[in-house]
């Protein structure tokens, strides 16, 4: 799949369409979905250029990669999910794919938190 540079997310990233932000940096931006399907859902979203996590893994830098996971474990502590918070935890998703879920062709995780997430396939 070749990626496109209008869809949804690189529009956010580039500042076109204005987001809930909850952290930034050189490798991902953060924000609130904008229709949540738990307590609290947010969406992390790589700033590179790629369509999914097997475009991204095949391609990405170590620094990309590193940073992201990071950026997801990050984001977490700051909108108080982590498992380091008592009563914490979450739930960190990546649709791949039309299969898969992905509705948007940009690498992006979801974290579910907030309350009980529940099964993790329905």
């Amino acid at each position: 799949m070749t990626y496109d540079k209008n869809n949804i997310f690189a529009k956010i990233l580039r500042g076109e369409i204005p987001c809930k932000k909850i952290y930034e940096d050189e490798y991902v931006l953060a924000f609130y979905d904008i229709n949540p399907q738990k307590k609290i859902h947010a969406l992390v979203v790589s700033k590179g250029e790629y369509v999914n996590l097997d475009d991204f893994s095949s391609k990405a830098s170590d620094k990309e990669i590193s940073g992201l996971i990071k950026g997801i474990s990050l984001v977490a502590k700051k909108i108080g999910v982590s498992d380091e918070v008592k009563g914490g935890g979450y739930r960190s998703l990546v649709n791949i794919g039309e299969n898969g879920g992905q509705e948007v062709p940009h690498l992006h995780f979801h974290i579910f938190g907030g309350e009980k997430v529940g099964k993790m396939v329905s």
